[in-house]
This record gives structure tokens, C-alpha cells and sequence, in this order.
């Protein structure tokens, strides 16, 4: 089991719901907060809380059980609004002990919730129903700095002394972060041909970084095996033996969209998918919100957007396909570039279920759409963001997104990372230091 990479996923049934089926004792020995179990997506078998992702009976993805039953709405509301400015706000729905924000960590998340009026007049999006959620403001710059935190919480909690990963570039550099903030050893791994923005930021905290000869699948076949190697003991890996806590931080963009919108649930939501989880986690964290009455409940979509160069989970949904078919990454979006998506599966379902769809740009396009945004919104995007506002621009051209919703689209990183993408970007003229020449050039 330890040597098969299987990812976390949604199912709030059977795990936000203390009551899902079990064949196992919920006897968690460590302190995780309102994390009851572990539980399979598949089969709703329930093991203690533990580094363990596959279930022992199916080999299905494991993902926390909660016991939520004792929260007051209203109290909870208030407790949240008066937490850190920061992921620990929600604790009380993360599998985190309550003292948390005490521990040293990178303490990410509250990023900006932009609105996007300049970009939703060049899309044609009505007025104030446009909004960009920018997590290029997190501690190392994407996302990923709110699943490492997670991750490390349980790490400690755990004992392990070695914080390692499998990544396409951003995950390394939180990793790194996140180990060095907490006294922690690093050793991540990433393809040998990641962006050097990326590679220089993962070296920087001075870990270990280990460029291995093939792509992201490679790397993670790869760490798979050193799990179930004795010289991977001590190790853990935040995005495999880690992987059920680690995949509960993207819930966090879902709590924190619906708190900036006023507690509501948006109309429309556009996400990029690599491995498909922050998808997946986004829709568990709007389904939680719901169920705890935080939120109104009311229908959302949730549109996935993928590179035309690795694509497999927006090529499986055109076809009515429910098998996602692996494919071999060739993009510009190469934080994107997974190409056997663990949780492609529950994307197509959470799509057809919410009535969104994935959809694909090619590199051109994406390219467009990030110096769109940046003259439009001043937000200069890594290629995942222009990914989803290229997506968003072909989805409402197409008429399958509703300009007329409240819709939120998802920057995951910092633009300054993948410079390649837009390096045909320059000065606009050069002149001498006079008035005259810059009259010539027609600047006047």
C-alpha cells in the first residue's frame, strides 16, 4: 500500500459525516482537531488517524472524517471572523490541534479577493460580478504555501523529521519554506526541467532539491518507492503519505472566497487542474460550508481549466468519458503538466454534477490571457492563472458561462516564476535623455 500514489478526494458524505458507514474503530491517538478518521472515498472504510493514504481494503484514496456535530452556527461564525488573518481562522474545520497558530509555520492564506471590473468589461462580464482570487500573495507566492501548512501540522503531529515532495515547481518552494520556518529537514524532488524561477526559489531555503530525468509522473512513481523504502523512513512526503491532510488546505480557498463574498456561495468558479484536488477540496469546502449553515445553500458550478498540452481531464469530459486517459505533458503550463490526474475521475463528476464543464486553452492563448489580466488588473500570472482566465474568456465566449453570475477565477501563483511564457515582453521604445527623442518615438 505505501508504495502506491493515490490521491485524495470529495465525497462529503463520507467524509464530513461522523455518522458514514465504518467497519473500523474511530480511535484517533492524536490530536488533529475535529479530524475523527481516516475514510475511503470508495468504500467508506474507517481507519485511525495515521501517514497512511490507501485504503486496506480497496486500495482507494483516503480523505479525513470530521465530527462536526458540536458546532453552534453563529458561534462558529464568530469565531472564525475573529481568528488570525490567516488559513488558521477556519482550525476549527482543518485537521489541526487548536493551538496552531502558535506553531511556527508560514501562516498562509487570506490572500486578496480582487475585483476584477477592468477584466470583466474585455470579457463582457456584467459589472461587479467579476473577481479574482490571487494567491500570488501567499508567503512563497502560490497556493501551494496552504496544503504545505497543513501538511506540516500533521507531519509534527506525526514525528517525522524529513519534509519532502513531489512537484512541479511551486510545491518545492513551500516545502522548503515551510521545513525551514519549522526546524525541519527538506528533500524534494522535481523534474529536471522545471522553469529556473522555480528551481532557484525551492533551492534558496537551503534544503535538499533533486532534479530526476523524466516528468511529474516520474518524480511521483519515484517517491512512491522511497515510501516503501527503508530510506524513507522519517520521511514525509506532503502530497503522498501525507496526502489526506496535506489536500484539506484547498478547502481553505473555498472558505475564504465565500467569507470575502459575505458568507455567500459564488455563482461560478473557475479552477485549474494539475492533479484535480484543488478542485475536488474546493467543492468539499463549499459543501461543508453548507451543511454547517455558514452559507446559503444555493446550486454553483465549477468549471475546470486545463492546458491544450496536457489535457487528459478536458479531453475525457468532451468525450462523455468517465476514464481519464494519461497523457504526456507538452505546455508552457508546466505547474499544470500532470498528466495521470489522480483525481481526474471526481473532477468529471463534480462538473457534470454542479453543471460546469473543463474546457482547455493552448500555450498562445494562455500567454493572452496573462497579459490580459496584468493590463487589465495589474495581477501579473504564472501560466495556471492564465490557464483559467484564458478558460473563463472561451467559456463565456462560447456562452457556457454565465456573464451575468457572480463568478471568481483562481490565480495560483506569481507571475515572476515563469518569465519564459511572456519573455518576448520588453521595452516599449528606447530613446536619448531628451524631450526631443521622446517626441520622435511618438510618446508625447
Amino acid at each position: 500500500m505505501a508504495a502506491q500514489t493515490v490521491a485524495s478526494t470529495t465525497n462529503t458524505e463520507t467524509s464530513a459525516d461522523p455518522a458514514a458507514p465504518t467497519n473500523s474503530v474511530d480511535t484517533p491517538s492524536v490530536d488533529l482537531g475535529p479530524a475523527a478518521a481516516l475514510s475511503c472515498r470508495e468504500c467508506g472504510h474507517r481507519v485511525p488517524l495515521g501517514p497512511v493514504f490507501a485504503c486496506e481494503e480497496c486500495f482507494g484514496p483516503l480523505e479525513i472524517a470530521y465530527d462536526f456535530s458540536a458546532y453552534d452556527t453563529e458561534e462558529l461564525r464568530k469565531r472564525i471572523e475573529a481568528g488570525p488573518a490567516n488559513i488558521w481562522r477556519y482550525a476549527p474545520l482543518l485537521p489541526v490541534p487548536a493551538d496552531v497558530a502558535t506553531k511556527p509555520n508560514i501562516n498562509p492564506g487570506w490572500t486578496e479577493l480582487v475585483k476584477a471590473d477592468n477584466l470583466a468589461r474585455e470579457l463582457g462580464v456584467d459589472p461587479g460580478k467579476l473577481f479574482v482570487k490571487d494567491d500570488s500573495g501567499n508567503p512563497t507566492h502560490s497556493f501551494k504555501d496552504r496544503v504545505v501548512a497543513q501538511a506540516l501540522e500533521a507531519a509534527r503531529v506525526f514525528g517525522f523529521t524529513t519534509l519532502s515532495c513531489s512537484s512541479t515547481g511551486n510545491l518545492a518552494g513551500a516545502v522548503g519554506a515551510a521545513a525551514a520556518r519549522a526546524g525541519f529537514r527538506s528533500c524534494v524532488f522535481i523534474p529536471h526541467d522545471l522553469e529556473q524561477g522555480k528551481v532557484v526559489m525551492a533551492a534558496v531555503y537551503g534544503g535538499e532539491l533533486v532534479g530526476i530525468e523524466g516528468n511529474y509522473d516520474d518524480v511521483n512513481r519515484f517517491c512512491s518507492e522511497l515510501i516503501g523504502d527503508p530510506a524513507g523512513e522519517g520521511w514525509g512526503f506532503v502530497n503522498v503519505n501525507l496526502r489526506p491532510y496535506y489536500a484539506e488546505g484547498s478547502k481553505t480557498l473555498a472558505y475564504e472566497i465565500c467569507e470575502q463574498l459575505g458568507w455567500q456561495l459564488p455563482d461560478q468558479l473557475v479552477v485549474p487542474i494539475a492533479s484535480g484536488s484543488q478542485l475536488t477540496k474546493i467543492d468539499k469546502g463549499l459543501q461543508e460550508l453548507i451543511k454547517l449553515g455558514l452559507v446559503e445553500d444555493k446550486p454553483y458550478k465549477i468549471f475546470g481549466a486545463q492546458a491544450e498540452g496536457c489535457s487528459p481531464v478536458s479531453v475525457a469530459y468532451k468525450a462523455g468519458h468517465d476514464v481519464v486517459r494519461p497523457q504526456k505533458p507538452d505546455t508552457i503550463a508546466k505547474s499544470l503538466a500532470i498528466g495521470n490526474p489522480a483525481d481526474g475521475p471526481y473532477v468529471l463528476d463534480i462538473a457534470r454534477r454542479t453543471g460546469g464543464a473543463v474546457e482547455d486553452v493552448n500555450d498562445e492563448q494562455i500567454v493572452d490571457a496573462i497579459k490580459l489580466l496584468a493590463r487589465t488588473e495589474g495581477i501579473f500570472a504564472e501560466t495556471a492563472g492564465g490557464v483559467t482566465v484564458g478558460v473563463a474568456r472561451k467559456l463565456i465566449e462560447n456562452g457556457v458561462l454565465d456573464p451575468s453570475l457572480t463568478t471568481v477565477v483562481l490565480n495560483t501563483g506569481d507571475g515572476l516564476k515563469t518569465l519564459d511564457a511572456v519573455a518576448g515582453t520588453g521595452l516599449t521604445a528606447t530613446i536619448r535623455p531628451s524631450l526631443g527623442s521622446f517626441r520622435e518615438a511618438g510618446l508625447a
